[in-house]
Formats: C-alpha cells, sequence, structure tokens
C-alpha cells in the first residue's frame, strides 16, 4: 500500500481535523491566535492524527470525539515542538522560521504552554478518565525524555540503550498513545488495545531512528532544517553511538568535538559525515529501525484482515522509506 492510499483512507476524517485544530487554536489573545495559526499552517505530515484514526477505522466507527482527540494529539505534538525549539535555540523548522526565532523565546514559551493546556481542556470534554490517563502519562514521559536528553547535553558516553529510553519517552510513546486512544474509542478488548500500543510504541522508534539517520543522510529540503542539527545541538543520535563504537581515537575526539562545542568550527561537517560513512553506521541503524518496524507489523496480527490494518502494517516501510 503506498502513501497516498493510506492517506486517502482518513482524507476526510483529516479535513475535519483541520477545521478542528483551527477552532481550537482560538484564542481573544491576539499573540496566540496569531502564532497558533502560524503552527498549523507550518503543515506537516499529521501522522498523529492519522494514525488516531486509522486505529479508530480498525476498532470501529469515527465520531466527533475521534476527530477532537486527533486535534488534541496533534496539539501536543505541535507544543512539544515548540518547547524543543526553544531548548535547542533552532532557528527553522519545517523550512521556515521557528516560532521562537520569530517571535522570541518568552512569548513563544507561554504559547507552548496554551497549547498544552488547551489540549488537556478539549480532552477533558469528553468525560473518558482512561483516555486522559493515557495523555497524561505520554506527556510527563516526554517531558522526562526531554530532561534526560538535556542532563546528558554534549556528552559521548551514551549508550544504545539510553539513546532508545529517551526516543520512546520523547516519540515512541505518543505514537503508542494514538493507537490506544483508536483502539479505546473502538471498544476493543484489552488484548487489543496493548497491541495497539504495543505496535504504536514500535512504530514510534521507526520514527525517531529513521530521523536519526535522516538527519546525517538527508537534505534540509527534505528535512525541513538544517543537515546534523542534531550533532550540533549536542545531542547523541543512534548512528553516532554506532560510531563511537567502531572509530579510532582521532576520530572519536572529532566527534566529540562537535558535541562539546556545538558547532561544526573546529572539525567541518564533512569530516563528520566521512567517519559515519565509512564505518557504515547508518546502515547498522537503519538495521535497528527494520527490527522495530517488523514488531509494529507483527502487533497487528491479532485483528482480522481489514483495509485499515493493511494500512497500519504498511505505514512502517513507509517512514523507513520516506527520503527514498
Amino acid at each position: 500500500m503506498q502513501p497516498r492510499e493510506i492517506f486517502q483512507l482518513v482524507k476526510d476524517e483529516l479535513r475535519q481535523v483541520e477545521g478542528e485544530f483551527a477552532r481550537q487554536r482560538h484564542s481573544s489573545v491576539g499573540t496566540i491566535e496569531e502564532i497558533g495559526k502560524y503552527l498549523q499552517e507550518g503543515g506537516g505530515k499529521r501522522i498523529r492524527p492519522s494514525l488516531l484514526l486509522l486505529c479508530t477505522k480498525l476498532c470501529g466507527q469515527v465520531n466527533h470525539s475521534a476527530i477532537k482527540l486527533a486535534a488534541v494529539v496533534e496539539f501536543i505534538h505541535t507544543a512539544t515542538l515548540v518547547h524543543d525549539d526553544i531548548i535547542d535555540g533552532a532557528r527553522i523548522r519545517r523550512g521556515r522560521s521557528s516560532a521562537n526565532h520569530k517571535w522570541g523565546n518568552q512569548v513563544t514559551v507561554l504559547v507552548g504552554d496554551w497549547l498544552y493546556m488547551q489540549s488537556f481542556y478539549v480532552a477533558l470534554q469528553e468525560r473518558n478518565f482512561r483516555i486522559l490517563d493515557i495523555l497524561i502519562d505520554l506527556t510527563q514521559r516526554m517531558v522526562e525524555g526531554e530532561l534526560i536528553q538535556l542532563s546528558l547535553d554534549g556528552s559521548p558516553k551514551v549508550s544504545e540503550q539510553q539513546v532508545l529510553d529517551i526516543a520512546r519517552r520523547k516519540t515512541a510513546h505518543l505514537f503508542s498513545g494514538c493507537a490506544r486512544i483508536g483502539g479505546l474509542l473502538g471498544r476493543v478488548s484489552d488484548e487489543q488495545e496493548r497491541a495497539l500500543g504495543d505496535y504504536g510504541l514500535s512504530l514510534g522508534l521507526v520514527f525517531q531512528v529513521t530521523d536519526d539517520i535522516l538527519d546525517l543522510s538527508s537534505s534540509q529540503r527534505v528535512l525541513g532544517k538544517p543537515v546534523g542539527s542534531d550533532l550540533k545541538e549536542g545531542k547523541m543520535t543512534l548512528p553516532l553511538v554506532y560510531a563511537l563504537q567502531t572509530c579510532d581515537r582521532d576520530e572519536s575526539r572529532k566527534i566529540e568535538t562537535v558535541l562539546q562545542e556545538k558547532a561544526f568550527r573546529s572539525v567541518s561537517k564533512e569530516e563528520i559525515l566521512a567517519i559515519v560513512t565509512r564505518y557504515r553506521v547508518l546502515q547498522k541503524a537503519r538495521k535497528r529501525a527494520e527490527e522495530f518496524a517488523a514488531r509494529a507489523e507483527a502487533a497487528m496480527e491479532c485483528f482480522p484482515p481489514s483495509p485499515y490494518r493493511q494500512a497500519l502494517q504498511a505505514i512502517p516501510r513507509m517512514i523507513l522509506d520516506r527520503d527514498r
């Protein structure tokens, strides 16, 4: 199943989600309205709301609650990006000026806070405490992941386990929450809800590891931000962990220098990319991502065959190949 076919299954519902997002971001405070509109128009693939909608359709019918909650998860994701860009001092997001670069940190951090609060306000209206539990839990995990990552800022002594733990907290638990909410709206069994959670968690890891690979192999046009941004921000990623496990001492010092300087100043980007290429660490990271993709696909086997199961099983491969 091709990406166009996957999104075609929820095309009409995604249009409704965009309308709901616009309604939810409305505020009598002009600054919130202006930045909220800018963030929505920044686009993105809407993978998380699409995941929630596909899982809802896999298990039952999409109603207005599903539309509202799909907008809620995109709100949470957007708020996270806003805060991440402030922490990282990012200037570009999705190919244009980041909100913090355009409006400044003080204003933007408050808008990010407002987006979080608005998302929970809308979710609370559903009066479904299991869904609220999921949303609160995943949001706490995302904050914890950011704090763990900050505690390791600039350090080369980061293990594969630590990198994947951060990826689970910052990225994968939101994917898992989207899938579980879709199941809860469809009133699935506990076993099927767990399967959906496992699917989303594995899918989120595919997404993050692939993002780590693209950060060292893609282009700014595809990424919407400069290549090598993670390394330049002092963040260890899976390919860099593998590189440090295999390269010689002089090469290790080059990677460590960029991590500590947070700039390609003493060491060029080309020198780092040469190390990455020499030790084939992107291929090793891709193999790890493929393992997570296989887990995600297998988790769907407890559901009867349908176009929605087929789409969900195709998404991991779509993510793996998104720059091919």
